[in-house]
């Protein structure tokens, strides 16, 4: 289904939008409290992916720009901010957490209209980014250290200290929430940190941290923009960066970890995803069915977790498969600064293609294609990347539609016959991010989560992701954990400090 609004209609909304933005911020990049311009003079294009239209320009910066950036964190951290008690650090991230949910409005906005996603969608993006710098706003006054009782002559106690400055690198699908998983937990920790947002959707973080000017030193939060090849890799490579975090694909990755080695800094991975939802046969429909439209239609799904593989038992897969389609059906592609909107279009022109020639590769593997399949035939989206919500069935495991990473709207949908097919089927793959499972069984539930290899299992829904939980993957889907405890634990050195004490001696 498509929006009822006119493709000028469409423009002209999204020109006034442009206008907008522009007069929010000058989206330099952020480096030591302030915005500055590549040394290059070069700039790139945003592009606004509803009419593929630039929205800014934001600064092309270069390894010149991560070396500023560096030094500043640095000095920020050697001056000042490693000089900082834990509950001063919470009382920092509080502060910008107020600040933050007075313009949830505007950076909804900024994350709308760079990425395409509905503005209720990105709406709430920024709330779950709120809340995750909140939680470790929580957080960081709760560290703790232990002491480890070995011996009477000896006290032996451990410290959590920061690394001093981190590289983080976000990725273009959830730019304001990403931010905030990579900067929660560091900054927490007492860490100072130089972040890389994606080139093509840079503003909201631009924005959340330029909001911060007032509440951290000056350099404690820098954001260099760019490419990956001119930004992202002399961050991983520099060798003052005592940490890398990443979140992205898993090519990039593993040269992310290649880079790093070199100068022995430990890395986070959060990578790609092939998840399966497996439906039982005592499944209630309505909530699978549901489950599963979310869990790989929400943001058109360009998704790391996304429910690209539906893996259902004979009995009940074909009326899954008609509810399904029907569910499918049922999105409401427009203009995502439309309240009624509830897909937009793909981010990229690139991903446009990737998507386009994935569904050309299930056609000719054997797979039939039930809906979608294409862009809507609508002209007033016929600017934009709009893609339709896709189904395969008939799909055979070793399909590269059931085996590779789409990043779009594209369902795949096979069977199963007993709970150890499934299981099989479900971690026949590279990929261990995220699963779930649909079932009215406790005890179907608890051994499948168990049996699945992923690192995250959700169970009758799709989500929700929640601060307090670890967020990370298996196999190739990564190393390490965003969220919880866990992150801050990334971001901390252990040290065990022995203090050898002898018989007490008041002469």
């Amino acid at each position: 289904m498509s929006s009822s609004q006119s493709s000028d209609s469409i423009a002209s909304t999204h020109e006034d939008a442009h206008e907008r933005v522009r007069e929010v911020s000058e989206f330099g990049a952020w480096i030591d409290g302030e915005y500055v311009s590549a040394a290059s003079g070069e700039t790139v294009a945003t592009r606004d992916p509803v009419v593929d239209e630039p929205i800014v320009e934001v600064p092309r910066c270069d390894e010149r720009e991560v070396d500023r950036a560096v030094d500043a964190a640095w000095d920020a951290f050697d001056a000042e901010w490693s000089d900082t008690t834990p509950a001063e650090r919470s009382r920092l991230l509080f502060e910008w957490v107020s600040v933050l949910e007075d313009h949830v409005e505007e950076l909804a906005l900024l994350d709308s209209i760079d990425t395409g996603r509905p503005k209720s969608d990105a709406r709430g993006e920024v709330e779950g980014a709120i809340d995750t710098l909140e939680y470790y706003a929580s957080l960081a006054r709760g560290q703790e250290a232990r002491q480890i009782p070995a011996r009477e002559d000896v006290h032996i106690y451990t410290r959590h200290e920061p690394y001093g400055v981190v590289g983080q690198i976000t990725p273009w699908n959830f730019p304001t929430w990403a931010a905030a998983w990579k900067l929660g937990p560091a900054l927490a920790a007492g860490n100072a940190a130089v972040l890389k947002p994606s080139a093509q959707s840079p503003l909201s973080t631009l924005r959340m941290v330029e909001l911060a000017a007032d509440i951290f030193p000056d350099g404690v939060v820098n954001v260099v923009t760019g490419t990956g090849s001119e930004v992202g890799g002399p961050l991983t490579e520099h060798e003052d960066v005592r940490k890398v975090s990443f979140t992205g694909s898993v090519g990039v990755g593993e040269h992310v970890m290649k880079a790093a080695a070199e100068h022995v800094a430990p890395v986070t991975l959060e990578l790609g995803g092939k998840s399966p939802f497996v439906v039982f046969p005592d499944a209630d429909l309505d909530k699978a069915v549901d489950a599963v439209a979310t869990g790989i239609f929400y943001s058109t799904g360009q998704i790391c977790d996304g429910f690209s593989r539906a893996l259902v038992h004979e009995d009940v897969a074909a009326e899954f498969t008609d509810r399904f389609v029907d569910a499918a059906e049922s999105y409401v592609l427009g203009d995502p600064l439309d309240e009624e909107t509830t897909m937009g279009p793909l981010t990229s022109a690139e991903q446009f293609e990737t998507v386009s020639e994935y569904v050309e590769i299930g056609q000719q593997e054997g797979a039939t294609l039930l809906t979608g399949g294409s862009a809507p035939d609508d002209p007033e989206l016929a600017d934009g990347w709009y893609f339709e919500p896709t189904v395969f069935t008939d799909v055979d495991n070793d399909m590269r539609i059931a085996q590779e990473e789409i990043f779009g709207p594209v369902q795949t949908i096979q069977t199963f016959s007993t709970y150890e097919e499934a299981i099989e089927v479900a971690n026949d793959t590279d990929f261990g991010l995220a699963a779930g499972l649909a079932t009215e069984s406790t005890d179907i539930a608890h051994n499948a989560a168990a049996d699945i290899e992923a690192g995250l299992v959700y169970v009758n829904e799709y989500g929700p992701i929640l601060s307090e939980a670890p967020y990370g993957g298996f196999k190739d889907s990564g190393i390490g954990n965003d969220l919880g405890t866990e992150a801050l634990d990334h971001y901390r050195q252990t040290k065990s400090v022995y203090v050898n004490l002898d018989d007490p001696d008041l002469e």
